[in-house]
C-alpha cells in the first residue's frame, strides 16, 4: 500500500524530488511534517490523563495510535482529537481498553479524592446556609405558634389553622431561597419550583374530590348558611346539623340516623334552614260537602285554628278554597306557631283534629269518598258512636329538645372536629 501511494505521488509529480523552489514538497519536508504532526500529538496526549500507554507514528500524515486505555470510551475519544492537527491525512486507532484492574480503579479513586476535597471545601459555607434555612423556619414556625393575631383574623380554629399552615410554607420557601442563595445554587430554585408545579398538578388531578371539598369547607365555614342543631335540608335530606368537617356536614336525621354530606354538594346544593326564623307554619287541607257554607265553613276553620293556645297571633292563621273536587270542597288550612316551644308536626295534628271537631258539630259534613259494601244477616247490631274528646292536646317541641340534647352529647364528644362557631358571619 505505501509503495502503491509513494509510485502515485512520482506519478502525479514528476519533480517531487527537486528542490524546493516555488513551494514544491520534497520527501525530506514529507518526513519533517509526519515529525512535527506526531509531535504536536504526544504533546497534547501529556497534558491529559490516562494516555501515558498511548504510542503515535505518522506516515505520510497518517496517523497510528497504539497503546491502552483505562476506558473504551478515553480511545475512542483520540479518533476526533487526532483529526483536528493539522496535516493529519487519516487516523489509525488501534487503541485497546486495558486489563489491568488496578490502572481502571485509579480514576474512579481520583475521582473520589476529588470529590471529597470539593465536600470539604464547601462544607463550612453549607452550614451557613443550613443554619440560616433553620432560623428562618424556626422564626416562622414561633410566628405560627401565636395564638392572638390568628384567632381574631380567622372566624374559626379552621380558617386559622390554615392560615398558620400557610405561614409555615412561606418561611419554609424563604429559607429554602436563602440556602441556595448563599451556596450560589439559586438556579436549582426554578427546577425545584417546576418540579412541584408538576407533582402539584398531578395530585390536584389525583384528589380533585378532597380537594373541592376542602376548598368548599373553607367557604362554609367563612359564611356558614347554619348553626349547630338547626334542621336544615340538603339535597333532599333533612335533620338537625351536627357538626362542619373538612370533608363534609353531618346531620342527625329525625329517625335518629347520621347523614353525611360532602362540603362540595352542600356547597352547590339548594338549602332550606327551617331554624333560622322562630316562627313557623304549618299547612293541611281537608274536604267539605259541596252544600255547606263555604263563608261560615271558612270563618269557622280560621277561628278554631286561631283559637288554640299554641297558635301565634301574627301572622295570623288563614283558610282559603283551593279546589273543587267531585267528593267535595278543598280547604286548606294554614297555622303559625314558635317552633322553639311547640312541635310543628303535633301542632299540625291537633290543628287538624280540633278543625275536624269543630265542622262536625257545626253540621257540616266531611265527605268521604270510599264506598263500602255491607252484606246483613238479620238484624244489624247498633253501632256505637265513639266519643272524642274537645280538650287541646299539649304540642311541646319534647321531641326536637331530645334530638338537640343527642347533638350537643356528639358535639361534646368530637368538638375539636367542629368548623362551626356561634359569633362567626352567618348567611
Amino acid at each position: 500500500m505505501r509503495l502503491f501511494l509513494l509510485l502515485a505521488l512520482l506519478a502525479l509529480s514528476p519533480a517531487a524530488v527537486a528542490q524546493e523552489a516555488g513551494g514544491t514538497i520534497t520527501t525530506e519536508n514529507s518526513a519533517q511534517l509526519d515529525a512535527a504532526i506526531a509531535i504536536r500529538i504526544r504533546e497534547i496526549l501529556g497534558e491529559l490523563d490516562n494516555y501515558e500507554d498511548v504510542t503515535v507514528t505518522v506516515n505520510e500524515g497518517v496517523v497510528t495510535l497504539r497503546g491502552t486505555t483505562t476506558s473504551a470510551i478515553e480511545a475512542t475519544d483520540l479518533d476526533p482529537l487526532a483529526s483536528r492537527v493539522q496535516g493529519v491525512v487519516a487516523v489509525r486507532n488501534q487503541v485497546t481498553e486495558t486489563t489491568d484492574i488496578g490502572r481502571r480503579l485509579d480514576p474512579a479513586i481520583e475521582r473520589f479524592r476529588t470529590r471529597i476535597d470539593q465536600f470539604i471545601v464547601f462544607l463550612p459555607l453549607a452550614l451557613i446556609a443550613a443554619t440560616a434555612f433553620a432560623l428562618v423556619v424556626l422564626i416562622g414556625f414561633a410566628l405560627a405558634r401565636l395564638r392572638q393575631p390568628w384567632e381574631r383574623l380567622a372566624p374559626n380554629a379552621f380558617i386559622a389553622e390554615i392560615y398558620r399552615q400557610l405561614l409555615r410554607i412561606a418561611f419554609v420557601i424563604f429559607g429554602i431561597v436563602i440556602a441556595l442563595d448563599i451556596v450560589n445554587a439559586t438556579a436549582l430554585l426554578s427546577t425545584i419550583l417546576g418540579a412541584a408545579g408538576i407533582i402539584g398538578l398531578a395530585l390536584g388531578f389525583a384528589v380533585r374530590d378532597t380537594v373541592e371539598n376542602f376548598i368548599a369547607s373553607v367557604m362554609l365555614s367563612f359564611r356558614q348558611p347554619f348553626r349547630p342543631n338547626d334542621t336544615v335540608e340538603i339535597n333532599g335530606d333533612v335533620g338537625k346539623v351536627i357538626r362542619l368537617t373538612s370533608r363534609a356536614t353531618i346531620l342527625l336525621s329525625f329517625d335518629g340516623n347520621h347523614i353525611r354530606i360532602p362540603n362540595a354538594t352542600v356547597f352547590k346544593s339548594r338549602i332550606i334552614n327551617y331554624s333560622q326564623n322562630a316562627e313557623r307554619r304549618f299547612m293541611f287541607s281537608i274536604m267539605v260537602e259541596r252544600d255547606a257554607d263555604l263563608q261560615a265553613a271558612r270563618s269557622l276553620v280560621a277561628a278554631t285554628v286561631q283559637q288554640l293556645p299554641f297558635i301565634i297571633d301574627e301572622p295570623a292563621a288563614q283558610t282559603w278554597i283551593e279546589a273543587l273536587h267531585p267528593e267535595g270542597i278543598e280547604l286548606v288550612v294554614t297555622g303559625w306557631v314558635d317552633q322553639n316551644e311547640t312541635s310543628i308536626v303535633r301542632a299540625k295534628g291537633e290543628a287538624l283534629r280540633q278543625v275536624k271537631l269543630a265542622i262536625q258539630a257545626a253540621g257540616v259534613v266531611i265527605p268521604d269518598a270510599t264506598q263500602a259494601i255491607q252484606l246483613q244477616r238479620g238484624t244489624p247490631l247498633p253501632v256505637a258512636e265513639p266519643l272524642e274528646s274537645t280538650d287541646v292536646e299539649a304540642v311541646e317541641a319534647s321531641e326536637d329538645a331530645s334530638l338537640e340534647r343527642i347533638v350537643d352529647a356528639e358535639r361534646d364528644m368530637e368538638a375539636a372536629e367542629d368548623l362551626l362557631r356561634e359569633d362567626s358571619l352567618k348567611e
